[in-house]
């Protein structure tokens, strides 16, 4: 079936017209990352799982088709396509009636970064000297949106604030993180930081819980394990359909969780039990997903 010309996006155009410095660049959005599922999110998912470990174009067609699976029309899979590209993701190529589309080194680069946190997130304990970072810097009520900004993105971090105006978090190495983001706000001239060992007044169990609210985090976390601890998917394309949907789910997580170490969390911290099933079940499911996607790219060719 030909292509519409419309598959030639915004961005392929500018990239003719404008000089190579004007090209967009990729971003990776918190927002995005912890929304509900859209095509927009599951073209993400299915680039970096299945694209980027090769270096081969694809259809439209059969990235369609493979948003299809997830439940996405056709229309929604195109706009997704489109707005990716817009945006510095993927790049397009005419070839006869059909397009194909390839990540672009900054898309590739930004989905590389996003597999290796994906992948690690959860598997390695995170080792606490008992230490911590204290952040303190204010923003008048006037300036709402700044507040919201600073609070975005030091939560983003991991901190988390027991009362207005203090962050806090149990990596002390994230200071430059900090202070690059007050930096880039311009709060740098007014805010203050420390390391040190929480004292003997009051409760550093009583801290974490005002710092940080894991009751909705470990509501996510049972969902997730609630929802893949039974699956047993029966073919091929079930497999791919259910490792996509598995890898979507957890790509959240490194966005929701603020890695707090053994030491200052419950005891049955679901977070273990749900790492433990999704780096069990991407092993087991992998070979076949992946079988699979190299036999529709190979029917793609062929078609």
């Amino acid at each position: 079936m030909a292509e519409p010309a419309t598959s030639v996006t915004l961005g392929q155009r500018a990239k003719q017209r404008e000089p190579r410095s004007a090209a967009p660049r990729p971003t990776v959005s918190r927002r995005r990352e912890v929304s509900h599922t859209s095509a927009r999110s599951l073209l993400m998912t299915v680039l970096g799982e299945y694209v980027l470990p090769r270096d081969r174009p694809v259809w439209t067609s059969m990235l369609v088709e493979a948003l299809g699976m997830l439940d996405i029309e056709e229309k929604s899979a195109r706009q997704a396509l489109a707005r990716s590209a817009a945006e510095g993701w993927l790049v397009s190529e005419r070839v006869g009636r059909r397009v194909r589309w390839s990540l672009t080194p900054p898309g590739r680069r930004l989905l590389t970064e996003g597999a290796d946190r994906i992948y690690a997130f959860g598997r390695e304990a995170v080792a606490w000297e008992g230490r911590w970072l204290m952040l303190i810097v204010s923003v008048p009520e006037a300036k709402r949106d700044l507040r919201h900004r600073l609070r975005t993105r030091l939560t983003w971090a991991g901190f988390g604030s027991p009362v207005a105006g203090v962050w806090v978090s149990p990596d002390p190495s994230r200071q430059h993180e900090a202070q690059q983001i007050v930096a880039e706000l311009q709060l740098d001239a007014q805010a203050m930081s420390f390391t040190a060992a929480y004292g003997e007044v009051g409760e550093q169990e009583s801290m974490v819980e005002r710092s940080w609210d894991l009751s909705e985090l470990t509501d996510r976390y049972e969902d997730f394990i609630d929802r893949f601890t039974g699956l047993r998917p029966a073919g091929d394309p079930a497999v791919l359909r259910a490792q996509t949907e598995l890898v979507h789910e957890w790509r959240r997580f490194p966005f929701l969780d603020p890695r707090l170490p053994a030491e200052l969390l419950p005891a049955e911290w679901s977070g273990r039990k749900a790492s433990e099933l999704f780096h069990r079940k991407h092993v087991e499911w992998r070979p076949t997903a992946q079988a699979y996607w190299d036999k529709l790219l190979d029917n793609e060719e062929n078609a």
